[in-house]
């Protein structure tokens, strides 16, 4: 017979249900690109028709572990999100705002 999760949950030890959210919340803030587009409930295909590519390019991009940032924001822009580049340091973290400027710039192009 099987539970619901909410039923299993509700019976597990506070401490216990505190750890499975933050380890929840941690595998969330880190999710690869194939895992995100899978998360949004997009196929590579349905990807691929919103950038005009190739299906196989897109699985290409998602193993890829160095790529332009302007490639990235445009894959997440089809996913529906936005890109932004943050710096962590050990006194805090910093938004880098020079990508950003480069995106205002970059729309205003397509738009003149």
């Amino acid at each position: 017979m099987t539970k619901k999760f909410s039923e299993l949950h509700s019976q597990m030890k506070p401490e216990s249900q505190l750890r499975s959210q933050a380890n929840t919340k941690q595998l969330l803030a880190e999710m690869p690109l194939h895992q995100l587009q899978q998360a949004r409930g997009l196929t590579q295909k349905l990807l691929a028709e919103l950038l005009n590519e190739k299906k196989r390019s897109i699985a290409k991009l998602e193993k890829r572990a160095d790529m332009y940032v302007s490639t990235l924001r445009t894959h997440i822009q089809a996913m529906g999100g936005g890109l932004q580049i943050v710096a962590r340091f050990p006194l805090g973290s910093v938004s880098i705002g020079n990508f950003s400027e480069l995106e205002r710039e970059s729309d205003s192009n397509y738009f003149d």
